[in-house]
């Protein structure tokens, strides 16, 4: 049985889908991009601002379902521009080091919800 998984402590979704859903003991979620939830509006900045609050929202959707960045099984990231690779990389090894990092596929795409250089979707287990 799904349950829909949805926070305040992330941006709330800009179309017909939820922030998550539970499914047995995994978790998918929505895709995230770099909009503050107490603002409703895009981080200022490059690359690596805008993967920080993308990884910050996802925490939050994270703990709302039960479950921690340390129960990331994969996830997918969508670059506006694939240069931002390496910097991206940085980032996101402050949230995942090597002895838990998640499976992951990185795709350049043609353009993000909101002009966002980054968006990340992820599953998780749930505790």
């Amino acid at each position: 049985m799904k349950k829909i998984i949805n926070t305040k402590n992330a941006p709330a979704p800009i179309g017909p889908y939820n922030q998550a859903i539970k499914s047995g003991p995994l978790l998918f979620s929505s895709g995230q991009i770099p909009i503050d939830s107490s603002t409703g509006k895009m981080v200022e900045g490059g690359i690596r601002e805008q993967t920080l609050q993308v990884m910050k929202n996802l925490k939050s959707v994270l703990e709302a379902g039960g479950s921690s960045l340390d129960h990331v099984i994969k996830t997918t990231v969508l670059l506006a521009d694939m240069a931002d690779f390496p910097e991206l990389n940085i980032i996101y090894a402050e949230f995942f080091s090597e002895d838990n990092a998640p499976a992951r596929s990185t795709f350049q795409v043609a353009a993000l919800p909101m002009g966002a250089l980054v968006e990340i979707e992820l599953v998780a287990e749930v505790l």
